[in-house]
């Protein structure tokens, strides 16, 4: 059942500007292409540790975000941080999980209830129980399934480590004192909408792109030729002439060992 977003504005305290750089990297070359322009937009500012631990929050507002995919929720919690002992309604946004009403409860802790919503540690998580936003590193905050739909499955329990079934058939062992929230990462139907124009596509900040077989040879290794002629190459190539499809892009990293069985082609 589709989410029903809240009508209101979203929480002003939570709101930052993020300046865009359309696609230019820290030296102000294109880094990545076909990046510009786009509507204006406001960073929500997301809590993805949820470090109030054994503080109930309640559900007061579930909202759209355009930095992401996943719908969000603005959690509301009894704090007695107020000024002269007052209570302060401390006011946080999190990543929603699927089927999260208004006005639910929702609990961080060691050892939570398993509800929806809730987040607590992987060794405290049964096994087949589906999870999302969960930690690579205890106190790091959720790194992984954060986008809409995405899900990750509890497998094993073994030597103080957790083995995750990965959104990509991966699986992975995480340390078990690493948090995770019970349930899906909500707005799962983003998988089957479409953008329906070009101008879609525009205010979301992606500019168009030419075919490499369109250019001329100068400009690309595809380029040139008359009418629709093949590339004339044995495999096809960027524009700077290395490898475009079938390659290998992923490099040796030390947290390979954490990989117990690689995703199925």
């Amino acid at each position: 059942m589709p989410i029903l977003l809240t009508k209101k504005e979203p929480e002003k305290r939570l709101l930052t500007f993020v300046k865009r750089r359309g696609g230019r990297g820290y030296l102000g070359r294109i880094t990545v292409r076909h990046k510009g322009g786009g509507a204006k937009r406001l960073y929500r500012i997301l809590d993805f540790g949820q470090d109030k631990i054994n503080m109930i929050a309640k559900v007061v507002a579930l909202e759209y975000d355009p930095f992401r995919t996943a719908f969000i929720a603005l959690l509301e919690y009894d704090s007695p941080s107020g000024r002269l002992g007052k209570p302060d309604k401390d006011r946080r946004y999190v990543l929603a999980a699927q089927d999260l009403k208004v006005g639910d409860e929702v609990l961080i802790a060691e050892n939570a209830e398993i509800k929806i919503g809730n987040r607590l540690k992987l060794k405290n998580i049964p096994v087949g129980i589906m999870v999302f936003n969960v930690e690579l590193q205890p106190g790091k905050g959720g790194k992984i399934a954060r986008s809409a739909g995405n899900t990750v499955k509890i497998l094993a329990h073994e030597g103080g480590e957790t083995h995750l079934v990965m959104p990509s058939s991966e699986v992975r062992k995480v340390s078990g004192e690493c948090f995770a929230t019970i349930g899906t990462a909500s707005h799962q139907e983003h998988m089957f909408e479409e953008l329906g124009k070009a101008g879609t596509h525009r205010w979301k900040g992606v500019r168009p792109t030419v075919r490499g077989t369109a250019m001329n040879p100068p400009d690309h290794p595809h380029g040139g030729g008359e009418g629709k002629t093949p590339i004339g190459l044995k495999y096809p190539k960027t524009p700077w002439g290395k490898h475009a499809k079938g390659v290998k892009t992923r490099g040796k990293k030390w947290t390979e060992k954490f990989i117990i069985q690689r995703r199925q082609k």
